[in-house]
């Protein structure tokens, strides 16, 4: 019998993100069990074929794993999800990763994360010549030091009004991928990133904390 959790966490006192449906074998425990060390909170996407996926919130505390949220519907990439992931794979990447700061271009929603409002000016840089390879910058069109041409994205755009930092290629090896957030969902497929419900995300992004991970998996 399924039942409704809240998901919910304390920050200066409870706060309930959203009523959602968990089911009975959640009680086995999280699939990546112990790939993610101390981390207390982890958001779970499995794909469910093409680019459809379902996430899963989960908190660890005194008693261990507990979902938190299930059954979020998520986008992902138009190739699926794939261990090899690269510059224009246009594939959501296998692994887990780091979640370690939040932007958009509204105003901070209440992150628990390091948030950046964006604008016009703001670029997440795709240019695998340049010593700012996947790392944010900020410059006027003409006197970027970079291409702002793609794979360079500019992060004023509807999907970016909220969006979080996955660390995918953290070592920004020149080729091996740029750009990768959870974020606002159009309704369609990514380009390798995660995204999601815009009122679902909002309450997401006040929820996590320093230290979240995100695991994605087939």
């Amino acid at each position: 019998m399924r039942r409704l959790v809240d998901l919910c966490c304390a920050v200066a006192g409870a706060l309930v993100i959203a009523l959602v449906v968990v089911a009975p074998g959640y009680a086995a425990g999280p699939w990546f069990g112990g790939q993610v060390g101390n981390a207390t909170q982890v958001i779970s996407v499995v794909g469910t074929g093409g680019s459809n996926a379902t996430v899963d919130l989960w908190q660890r505390g005194p008693a261990g794993w507990a979902p938190v949220g299930a059954g979020i519907p998520a986008k992902v990439g138009g190739q699926g999800i794939s261990r090899n992931t690269f510059e224009g794979s246009g594939a959501t990447p296998m692994g887990i990763f780091t979640l370690n700061s939040a932007f958009g271009t509204k105003p901070n929603p209440g992150s628990g994360l390091p948030y950046v409002q964006v604008g016009p000016q703001h670029w997440w840089v795709g240019d695998v010549n340049s010593p700012l390879y996947n790392t944010m910058a900020v410059c006027a069109p003409a006197d970027c030091p970079f291409s702002t041409a793609a794979p360079t994205e500019n992060l004023d755009i509807p999907v970016y009004a909220q969006a979080v930092v996955m660390g995918v290629n953290a070592a920004r090896t020149p080729g091996k991928g740029s750009a990768f957030f959870l974020h606002d969902t159009d309704g369609g497929p990514t380009a390798g990133c995660v995204a999601i419900d815009p009122g679902m995300l909002t309450k997401i992004i006040g929820w996590l904390r320093p230290g979240a991970l995100i695991a994605i998996s087939k």
